[in-house]
């Protein structure tokens, strides 16, 4: 039995000197980097279980940030310096061994805290509320994740991760960050070529290593392992990145039987009428119109029901869209961010689905917050006349190009009555 020590060993000999620790390229940095959106002139950045640092270094170069960069390790902390100094950039990075989950800093000090293939050291949901806190105002969170990519994964991909960390789906883990209160700006899945480059430099060094060092033996059974699952169960799991930004500090989350009496009642009250929460009730029961998971709750400080915002299917001249309608927030919090937070629940939770493009009938001076511009400059056209500025779209995924969206005329469900 190989004890601890010799094992760590023989862990970090393998690693040492690999150019990364974790799936990923500089082309995902940089599109992670991309859908932040805009930075400080000199945003102070900091990167969590930096490893050797190839984020760091990208980000001190490319973004002109101010890098903290941290990690436990410090012989990687030593590699990180020594490619800082080498390449100009030792002003622009301090290195500090310690713990990602018990951080010294005080509350607003950094413009963007970033965590590639390292959140899970002390999870995904833990990440999100320790990590919170570090952000200046309008500050972003940029974090990737291992998840299930596929429906059902196969029983030796579960059996693999069960041993070694939990995963959720995509949607799972969006559901995670709005909760905890961030809007998901972007997300990134990173292709089969991160992963390249990650494990072709550990495969070669697993190749070249002495079977015979301490601990070695079990080190390259561990990594040999990990190595073959992949190859054979690469589908069925991915790394995703996550670009997110606190917002409101309403906790939100999908529907549950247990609420379906408490929306009906609230959208009765917001409305003054039950027309809106006979609707809700209708597409609840069309089959092709109610999409699960796509009906939000924002919860009131002591759990009951605050806002609701609602997404169903609809269709573009045939093709698949989707309606925002209802959205209802009770009058006693009508005016303290709970609608917002619920809509941008939603509408991140159906991005995280794949869907293309949400439409909204509603008022042109407020749904443009959440980025919705007239559907008229998409071609789009609801059946029956409206304001031209109150018929509006949001491009959930791709191109904002309206020649890759579908054109035409809307169709609701048949619970909408138009």
């Amino acid at each position: 039995m190989t004890d601890n020590a010799s094992l760590t060993h023989a862990f970090f000999a393998l690693h040492h000197g690999l150019p990364r620790q974790g799936p990923g390229s500089d082309a995902t940095t940089r599109r992670l980097l991309s859908l932040a959106g805009a930075l400080p002139e000199r945003p102070r950045v900091l990167d969590l279980g930096c490893g050797p640092g190839r984020a760091a270094l990208l980000l001190a170069a490319e973004a002109h940030a101010e890098v903290t960069a941290v990690d436990l390790h410090e012989p990687f902390l030593d590699e990180l310096r020594a490619a800082a100094e080498a390449r100009g950039l030792t002003g622009s990075i301090t290195t500090v061994n310690a713990d990602m989950g018990e951080l010294p800093y005080p509350d607003g000090s950094f413009d963007v805290v970033w965590a590639e293939s390292s959140a899970y050291g002390i999870g995904f949901d833990t990440a999100l509320r320790a990590w919170r806190r570090l952000l200046a105002p309008g500050g972003v969170l940029v974090l990737t994740e291992c998840e299930w990519t596929a429906a059902e994964p196969s029983a030796a991909a579960r059996a693999f991760w069960e041993q070694h960390y939990a995963l959720r789906t995509g949607e799972a883990n969006v559901r995670a960050a709005t909760g905890a209160g961030y809007a998901v700006l972007g997300v990134h899945p990173q292709p089969e070529s991160d992963w390249a480059e990650y494990y072709g430099p550990l495969a070669a060094r697993a190749d070249a290593a002495d079977p015979d060092a301490p601990g070695m033996a079990e080190a390259l059974a561990a990594t040999r392992e990990e190595l073959a699952m992949r190859r054979a169960h690469g589908t069925d799991y991915g790394y995703t990145g996550y670009v997110l930004r606190p917002v409101d500090s309403w906790p939100t989350r999908p529907e549950t039987a247990a609420d379906i009496a408490a929306v009906h009642a609230l959208n009765t009250a917001a409305f003054e009428s039950g027309a809106e929460a006979d609707l809700v009730d209708a597409l609840r029961t069309d089959d092709e119109a109610w999409l699960p998971g796509l009906s939000y709750v924002a919860e009131a400080p002591d759990g009951s029901v605050a806002a609701h915002a609602l997404i169903t299917r609809c269709r573009v001249d045939g093709a698949p869209a989707l309606a925002l309608a209802p959205v209802a927030t009770l009058p006693e919090f009508q005016r303290t961010g709970a609608g917002s937070a619920v809509v941008r629940a939603v509408l991140d939770a159906a991005r995280a689905r794949g869907e293309r493009i949400v439409l909204v009938l509603g008022h042109p001076s407020y749904y443009p917050r959440f980025g919705f511009k007239p559907a008229s400059g998409y071609g789009i056209r609801p059946g029956f006349e409206v304001p031209d500025d109150a018929m509006m779209a949001l491009v959930l995924n791709g191109s904002d190009d309206s020649a890759q969206l579908p054109r035409g005329t809307i169709t609701y469900p048949a619970a909408f009555g138009v």
